[in-house]
């Protein structure tokens, strides 16, 4: 039990990168049947092509709050990308630490 602690510990607190992403927030839900967790999608790309998907944890109540304001709207999301991926916290392993919303490069000028 303690080599799983011990894993467990590994995968949930290191992280395998960190980084920023930007985009038009097209998708934020709370999904599953046993085990709820929050997941969303940003569209990186102008025809919707490149999809960045992420997941929040149940306890970031603040982000998961700003999230909601900001569907639709263009998001910079900020980060870490997880080793592997916990079922019971989400899709992906790319969990969100902080988002902010910002103006479309699109739109600008216009």
């Amino acid at each position: 039990t303690l080599l799983f602690a011990g894993l467990y510990a590994f995968v949930y607190f290191a992280s395998y990168s960190e980084g920023n992403r930007s985009g038009e927030l097209i998708k934020f839900s709370n999904k599953g049947f046993l085990i709820k967790t929050w997941e969303g999608e940003i569209s990186q790309g102008i025809s919707g092509a490149q999809i960045f998907s992420f997941s929040v944890e149940d306890n970031k109540k603040d982000i998961i709050q700003k999230l909601e304001k900001y569907q639709g709207k263009y998001v910079k999301l900020k980060y870490k990308e997880r080793f592997a991926k916990l079922f019971w916290l989400g899709d992906t392993k790319y969990f969100v630490i902080d988002v902010i919303e910002e103006d479309s490069p699109h739109f600008r000028n216009k």
